[in-house]
């Protein structure tokens, strides 16, 4: 890959897509943007925000002529000591070049480091200033510079952190210049903890400003469902409760908690996954064609189907917690946590009504995935008698080995007419040899710098999510529900698929999808 140094304007815009080139050439000449990581000395800053900025600047999106990155924490460090923590997160080391090095050395010269108080003044006064002399020394005039600031911060100091910068850090947008701030999940622990932090963020900027993250909108095979959905014909007739008899939406890790066993009993497998990432995914398999591609439109739609979720039966809810998971030292020894849980969804209204949506998501589990996975009904009338081989399904894996394949029922190779399930296969390694899919963080970020709301949660749609979930949360948290234990390495509590079954799943015996070598 070329450094930024290498991009002329010409090459820039032919590296990028359409909207992303209209969207830069539209930015006034002579607004600088500032980059404030607040967080910067914490895990989610070095592994996620700063080599999403690191791949974006080498792809020429962030120009060194216009961007600077300041680094803000309580850490008492220097800039030299910043960037020497992060420097080996930015790079693969296999895959580390020279030419690689050069850019690592240029990017970290970016970074400007500010160390003050996440809830008083004198820290965000002397960022201001930092950021202002950055934006003197670019020439920008007063009032069209852009400054992002990304909270990759626990929620609790979000209120503070959010007035601080109100108070002291805010750009006038006067002269096309913007504030814009970027806030990572959760985004509060039930519906009443959601709403106080929306007024609260709510009181001090307008929603336009605000870009609630949730990584897995970044990931490319969730970005490519709308296309799927609405630009092929032969689904569009297909994607109803006629002919779809449940969907599954599916993550699945094979470790535990792995040293964060406090943070994570905080929140548990329905607050940490499935209120937000799988049902950001549940959304788009599920909503109707929006009337555009306008961020707004596309939202709109999201909302009407977290509005039309009927209440989660209790008999639909299987609870799990793998054994051992207490034995963490940050974990009590009470702790009725979940790390599995498998639920079901119904929506009322015409196209799912009576459609199960099955969210399943574990921790120590016997493999490593997301997917979705979509199954047709039976086909009538079945002549060749092949039903207890399976029924096609559609599944998009989302991680790892990016693919899409149909399973379909097709002859068996010979004399005899016998029939087996075999796939139409779209893996991206094999038919993007060469392309490198961008990590979800980088996609969010210059979402957020060209001001690209489509992919971020809007307030009203977080608050239909919470409303779904707190009453089942709410009693977790009371110890009336609890979950049933099961082995690390299993596939989890066997009620679980017993639900599925009960769900109207039918699992294929004998089929093995393997992705395709190169």
């Amino acid at each position: 890959m070329m450094g930024s140094g290498e991009w002329s304007i010409e090459k820039r815009s032919s590296f990028r897509s359409d909207s992303f080139s209209r969207e830069i050439d539209n930015v006034p000449e002579t607004g600088c943007l500032s980059i404030i990581v607040l967080g910067a000395s914490g895990d989610l800053a070095k592994k996620k925000t700063f080599p999403a900025l690191f791949n974006l600047y080498r792809q020429g999106f962030l120009p060194a002529e216009e961007v600077h990155i300041f680094g803000y924490a309580r850490t008492k460090i220097s800039d030299d000591e910043l960037r020497n923590r992060i420097r080996g997160f930015l790079v693969d080391n296999k895959a580390a070049s020279s030419k690689h090095s050069d850019d690592v050395l240029k990017f970290l010269e970016l970074i400007k480091y500010v160390s003050g108080s996440y809830d008083t003044e004198d820290g965000f006064q002397k960022l201001d200033k930092e950021i202002s002399e950055h934006e003197i020394s670019k020439h920008s005039h007063e009032g069209s510079s852009r400054r992002l600031f990304y909270l990759a911060l626990p929620p609790s100091v979000y209120p503070s952190v959010c007035k601080m910068i109100r108070k002291c850090c805010m750009n006038k947008s006067d002269l096309g210049g913007w504030t814009r701030i970027v806030v990572e999940k959760p985004f509060g622990r039930d519906l009443e903890s959601a709403e106080k932090l929306s007024a609260q963020i709510g009181e001090l900027f307008d929603e336009p400003q605000i870009y609630r993250i949730d990584h897995y909108l970044g990931k490319e095979l969730v970005q490519n469902l709308l296309v799927l959905r609405f630009a092929n014909r032969f689904f569009l007739p297909l994607w109803n409760r006629d002919n779809i008899d449940n969907v599954q939406i599916v993550f699945r890790e094979d470790f535990g908690t792995d040293g964060r066993g406090g943070y994570f009993d905080e929140y548990g497998i329905i607050r940490d996954i499935i209120q937000n990432h799988l049902l950001q995914v549940f959304c788009l398999v599920a909503m109707e064609k929006p009337i555009s591609l306008k961020p707004e439109h596309i939202r709109d739609e999201k909302v009407k189907v977290l509005q039309s979720v009927l209440p989660i039966k209790d008999e639909e809810v299987v609870l799990g917690q793998y054994e051992g998971y207490r034995d963490d030292s940050t974990v009590p020894d009470n702790s009725n946590t979940p790390t599995f849980a498998t639920m079901v969804l119904r929506i009322h209204n015409e196209r799912w009504e009576g459609v199960p949506f099955i969210l399943k998501a574990g921790k120590a589990l016997n493999s490593r995935k997301a997917e979705i996975r979509v199954q047709f009904k039976d086909v009538p009338g079945d002549i060749f008698k092949c039903k207890k081989q399976g029924r096609n399904e559609f599944v998009i894996r989302l991680q790892p080995s990016e693919a899409m394949y149909m399973k379909l029922t097709v002859k068996q190779p010979g004399l005899e007419m016998s029939t087996v399930q075999s796939e139409l296969d779209l893996s991206y390694r094999q038919r993007y040899q060469g392309v490198v899919i961008p990590e979800a963080y980088e996609r969010l970020i210059l979402d957020t710098i060209r001001g690209d709301q489509q992919h971020f949660v809007r307030r009203d749609e977080l608050k239909a999510a919470w409303e779904i979930f707190t009453p089942i949360l709410h009693r977790i948290d009371d110890g009336e529900f609890k979950p049933i234990p099961y082995q690390p390495g299993s596939r989890g509590p066997v009620e679980a698929d017993e639900l599925l079954g009960k769900s109207g799943y039918v699992q294929t015996h004998g089929y093995i999808w393997i992705p395709p070598t190169l």
